[in-house]
């Protein structure tokens, strides 16, 4: 871990430093905070040199050297790009988590871990708004946190409806620091829904589960906000359908979503999906196999025999970037790549279809 001096050197001569590099250097673990159980903050810096750039918001991707072998995990940032020297993932390991697990275990300062990104489009930085809605539930709070935080440090008077959903008052992840930020920021409010409270403690605020009455008392003017949503799948669908049926504009409605995306028939177009005339030249292997438009790149080289390197296979972890050197595509990702990248030409393999003949160098 670097001292204070070198810290402060570092920071004197950020201006002259590039940022780092996911494909030049790992990360170096330099503390680890327990937040509650099973939950901690992890934080890094570049293991060589190099400060951080990313949106409030964004995630990266780890490569973990579990027991089994490297897994890859994706975890949302909690920590703010307005303090570029380390930057910070908050993870809570459920009962089969692996990465997480081995984290908690394991990761110690000092340890480097490759990483990938940061990338993804749930940030508010892509949508000013006078007035937000952050509603998250459990490990979901930390994109908002990013969020939050970056808009307490440039000191900007945003409004902040912020309500987070857990299962019992000491589970809410980063409670005591939110709310030392509200007595500072005028225009954060927040809210807690609890299902179920704790004998020691004297609980005052809402418990059951969000509704819409509940949504009323915590931000009248819901329909007026920008809304950002992290949570279980199941979770983020019940609000989803809540603000719907309460004449919400769901053009405003963001959410983290760790599903995988699907491409409508619209878009890849039903004649080519029938027509059975595509195929997928693996250049560098010298192998080439039919397909339809429906077979994603990743599901092909796996059927051929190739190792295309992956995480997620949702389109948002951004390992499975590949080439693509000629033919038509068609691409539904979910943050995994940034626009210079496809620019210049290259693709996630787990989420792009062919469209006709393509060739990919793999």
């Amino acid at each position: 871990m670097p001292t204070s001096s070198a810290a402060l050197a570092k920071f004197r001569h950020i201006d002259e430093t590039p940022p780092w590099n996911d494909q030049s250097q790992a990360l170096e673990c330099v503390s680890i905070i327990h937040e509650g159980r099973d939950v901690a903050t992890f934080t890094f810096r570049a293991a060589e040199q190099g400060w951080f750039r990313y949106e409030p918001g964004q995630f990266i991707t780890l490569e973990i050297p579990a027991e089994a072998g490297p897994v890859l995990r994706t975890y949302t940032l909690s920590s703010s790009p307005s303090r570029p020297l380390s930057i910070s993932v908050t993870a809570k390991a459920q009962a089969t988590s692996i990465g997480t697990r081995w984290m908690l275990d394991n990761l110690k300062p000092g340890t480097r871990l490759k990483a990938y990104g940061p990338l993804g489009e749930f940030s508010f930085s892509r949508h000013p708004a006078e007035k937000y809605l952050f509603i998250s539930a459990g490990s979901g709070i930390t994109p908002m946190m990013s969020m939050t935080r970056f808009a307490e440090d440039h000191g900007a008077a945003t409004d902040i409806a912020f309500v987070n959903c857990a299962r019992r008052p000491g589970e809410i992840i980063f409670r005591q620091e939110l709310e030392r930020m509200a007595g500072r920021m005028q225009r954060l409010r927040l809210a807690w829904i609890v299902e179920e409270t704790e004998a020691h403690e004297a609980w005052t605020g809402f418990q059951g589960r969000l509704n819409a009455p509940a949504l009323r008392l915590i931000a009248p003017d819901f329909r007026e906000r920008e809304v950002f949503c992290c949570g279980p799948a199941p979770f983020m669908a019940a609000v989803k359908d809540m603000l719907e049926a309460n004449g919400y504009d769901m053009r405003r409605y963001h959410e983290e979503s760790f599903q995988p995306a699907e491409t409508p028939m619209e878009e890849v177009g039903a004649d080519e999906a029938l027509a059975g005339e595509a195929s997928v030249a693996f250049t560098k292997s010298g192998i080439e196999v039919p397909a339809s438009s429906r077979d994603t790149i990743l599901q092909l080289a796996r059927g051929a025999g190739l190792n295309i390197p992956t995480g997620c296979t949702m389109g948002l972890c951004g390992t499975c970037k590949v080439q693509c050197l000629s033919g038509e595509t068609a691409m539904t990702h979910q943050g995994g790549i940034r626009e210079e990248e496809i620019a210049a030409g290259l693709v996630l393999a787990c989420c792009t279809r062919p469209l006709g003949r393509v060739e990919i160098e793999a």
